[in-house]
């Protein structure tokens, strides 16, 4: 299944590569979608309802999602559609499978960059057809991705915080725009951390199980499995050393 999965994620690629997108506004400029977005969903929906008969969705770009099923499906159209619509690298197509609690399989890609990272539970992470790991460095020599609260920036302070405790005892900190993308980098080794106050399933539901079977960790805020199905604040490493440090960073301000 995941071949053929990986076969639609590129196929509804080609609906992304297009100058010819119209962008409106969700809730403001901070939170925009594309006509590309929608035109990726849709494709998705059909192509994937045809592969897993019965299956059901939850999608980033809808009202309605069916949850009530053994398989999701878990659809991002584009994550980090502000970088997008900006032409920044930095922007994916996410598809991951639930069944029933667990992330099954999932597949990321990066058109611009032709980075495809997939993974199968109990089988590994790959890009491009090769298994990737997480690195093996230290809290004090790792690199974090983290972000801002741009849909609440009411949380803009507690996370100022949470970066800057971070920031003073890791090596360095990068914001790459996109939630999935910096799992990714995590998962192959690019980076070692990474922390958002609060994202939606499909901003991390298929990256998860990258990072994961790629040998790295995640968590929630309160060093709990993330939802799959609500958002959630979400951290993850590239062991379990260097999680717990950083949720007992977290913890001092998420009160």
């Amino acid at each position: 299944m995941i071949s053929r999965l990986t076969d639609i994620i590129r196929e509804a690629s080609r609906l992304m590569l297009t100058d010819t997108f119209q962008i409106s506004q969700k809730e403001g400029f901070a939170n925009i979608v594309t006509s590309s977005d929608l035109a990726v969903q849709e494709f998705l929906k059909r192509e994937l309802a045809a592969l897993l008969p019965g299956s059901g969705f939850l999608c980033e770009e809808e009202d309605r999602h069916t949850l009530d099923h053994e398989y999701t499906w878990i659809i991002d159209p584009i994550d980090g559609t502000a970088n997008y619509s900006r032409g920044i690298d930095q922007c994916a197509i996410c598809v991951g499978l639930k069944h029933n609690d667990y992330m099954e399989l999932s597949a990321v890609f990066l058109p611009r960059t032709e980075e495809l990272f997939t993974a199968v539970r109990h089988q590994g992470a790959f890009l491009n057809g090769r298994p990737i790991h997480v690195s093996s460095r230290s809290f004090q020599d790792a690199v974090m991705c983290t972000a801002l609260p741009v849909y609440h920036k009411e949380y803009a302070g507690v996370c100022a915080g949470i970066i800057q405790e971070t920031f003073q005892q890791c090596n360095d900190i990068r914001r790459f725009g996109a939630a999935a993308p910096e799992l990714c980098y995590l998962a192959m080794g690019r980076v070692e951390l990474y922390f958002e106050y609060l994202l939606s399933p499909w901003d991390f539901a298929a990256a998860s199980l990258i990072v994961t079977e790629a040998g790295g960790v995640v968590s929630n805020l309160e060093a709990q499995r993330p939802s799959l199905t609500a958002p959630s604040g979400f951290l993850a490493a590239n062991n379990q050393q260097n999680l717990q440090q950083l949720q007992q960073i977290v913890s001092k301000y998420n009160q």
